[in-house]
C-alpha cells in the first residue's frame, strides 16, 4: 500500500482526510532558503507555525503527524523539542548536505521521535551511503522539487528519467530503510499522469508520496474540496492504480519507466530553451 501525505495546517482538514484514505498529515515549518530557492517557481511557500502541530495531532488521533523543520540553523534543537512535545510522530529534515548536520539533527531528536531525510541535494545524494551508516535515520523521501533545481534540470521529473533517484533508491533499498519520492498529481491527469509515476514508486520499491496541490487543486477548505472532487475515489484510483502495477514483473515496470523518460525528454524540449 501506498502511504499517501497531505500537508495542512488546519485541524478539520486533517481529520478530513484521514477519514478518506490519506495515511499520514504534513506539518510545513520549513521557511529558511525557501523563497531564494524557490520564489521563481509556482510552488507553494506554508506559513505553518509551532501550535498548528498540537492543533493537528489532535484531529487524527492514531494517524502519523509530519512536521517539516527548517534545515539544521542554530536554533534546530529548539526547534526539535517543540515539535516533539507538541505531538509530532516524524521530524522531517530538508536540504540537507552532509553527515555531520544529520548526525546534529538525529543527536537533537534522541529517537524520541523517527527522522525522516528529504534528500534535496546532490550533495546529499553524493553522502547518502555513510550518512544512513552513522545516524538513527528512519526513512528517506526524495524532494524532486528541490533536487532537480540542484542539479540544474528545467523539469522536476528529469531526476527520475535520468537515473540519479535509481541510484538513491538503491542506497535506501541497501539500508532496509523506507523509501518515498515526491508528489503525486490525479491518475490520468497531465503530461506525466500519476498512475504512470507509481509505476516508478513500485519499480523503485517506493511507498511514500506527498499529495501535490494540483491533486486537490489547492483547495483551502473541506468545502474547497468537496466542490471540485471526490477526494475519497481519487484516493482510491492511486491506490489501485500502485497495487496493479505491483503485479507486474520488472520487465513489464522498465517499460513504463522507458515510456516515463521519453515523456520527460519530451517536455523538457518543449520548454524555452530546451532541446
Amino acid at each position: 500500500m501506498m502511504r499517501f501525505i497531505f500537508i495542512t495546517n488546519l485541524p478539520e482538514l486533517a481529520a478530513f482526510v484521514v477519514a478518506r484514505g490519506v495515511d499520514r498529515v504534513m506539518v510545513d515549518l520549513e521557511l529558511l532558503g525557501k523563497i531564494e530557492r524557490q520564489g521563481h517557481l509556482s510552488t507553494v511557500i506554508s506559513r505553518h507555525d509551532f501550535d498548528d502541530i498540537a492543533r493537528v495531532r489532535a484531529a487524527i488521533p492514531g494517524k502519523e503527524l509530519i512536521a517539516r523543520l527548517n534545515p539544521v540553523n542554530d536554533r534546530t534543537e529548539e526547534e526539535v523539542d517543540r515539535a516533539i512535545e507538541l505531538g509530532a510522530d516524524v521530524l522531517m529534515l530538508p536540504m540537507f548536505r552532509t553527515a555531520r548536520e544529520v548526525e546534529h539533527f538525529c543527536t537533537f531528536v534522541r529517537k524520541r521521535a523517527r527522522v525522516c531525510l528529504l534528500l534535496e541535494t546532490v550533495a546529499g545524494a553524493s553522502a547518502l551511503a555513510d550518512i544512513i551508516a552513522g545516524s538513527d535515520v528512519d526513512e528517506v523521501h526524495i524532494g524532486l522539487n528541490d533536487l532537480h533545481l540542484d542539479l540544474g534540470h528545467a523539469f522536476m521529473f528529469e531526476p527520475l528519467a535520468y537515473g540519479l533517484v535509481d541510484e538513491i533508491a538503491s542506497t535506501v533499498r541497501a539500508a532496509g530503510l523506507p523509501l518515498g519520492i515526491g508528489g503525486l498529481a490525479r491518475a490520468g491527469e497531465g503530461l506525466l499522469p500519476a498512475d504512470m509515476l507509481l509505476a516508478e514508486h513500485v519499480r523503485l520499491q517506493s511507498t511514500g508520496a506527498i499529495l501535490s496541490r494540483t491533486f486537490h487543486r489547492s483547495g483551502a477548505s473541506i468545502a474547497d474540496i468537496e466542490q471540485q472532487m471526490n477526494f475519497a475515489v481519487e484516493i482510491s484510483k492511486l491506490q489501485k492504480a500502485y497495487e496493479s502495477y505491483c503485479q507486474f514483473s520488472m520487465e513489464e515496470l522498465l517499460a513504463v519507466h522507458h515510456e516515463v523518460a521519453a515523456r520527460v525528454a519530451m517536455i523538457v524540449r518543449s520548454k524555452p530553451g530546451g532541446s
